[in-house]
């Protein structure tokens, strides 16, 4: 039994520390005026540029339905965009606006320093290693 205890305690300890890791996130982004869905998006448009709407919601892990709220509320902020796509009448593009961009140069690398935080007490070694090891069970895990 105890070889299940320490898997069952492995999943304890991912998931605790993944809240902890995204409760520390969200409180840094929310000093911000966003939520986290509302960052997420912004960054993926200001690192990927111009992106499909209906591809969005993969790429961050949320629901079509949220992205279309989410682009809603970037653009009530004037930090996003829609956009026709000129080849395809059905997709529409989700887009940084020059506001969006502004706020992101002044804001995404304190969210990078809160992460260099997050990982302060790891070595290189450690970090590479824990995201080897995590790859590792999500990808065994989605095969089940």
């Amino acid at each position: 039994m105890v070889v299940a205890n320490n898997k069952l305690k492995a999943v304890t300890v991912m998931l605790r520390a993944s809240q902890a890791v995204q409760e520390v996130l969200k409180k840094n982004i929310a000093l911000h005026g966003l939520n986290q869905t509302e960052f997420a998006v912004l960054e993926l448009l200001y690192h990927k540029g111009d992106q499909p709407i209906q591809i969005i919601g993969k790429k961050i892990l949320i629901s079509s339905g949220s992205i279309t709220y989410v682009v809603d509320k970037l653009e009530q902020k004037n930090f996003a965009i829609r956009k026709a796509c000129p080849t395809d009448r059905r997709v529409t593009f989700a887009a940084i606006t020059s506001q969006g961009k502004t706020f992101m140069d002044e804001h995404f690398p304190k969210h990078e320093a809160k992460i260099e935080e997050i990982f302060e007490q790891l070595s290189e070694d450690e970090i590479n290693d824990t995201i080897e090891l995590l790859k590792r069970i999500g990808h065994h895990a989605a095969k089940l």
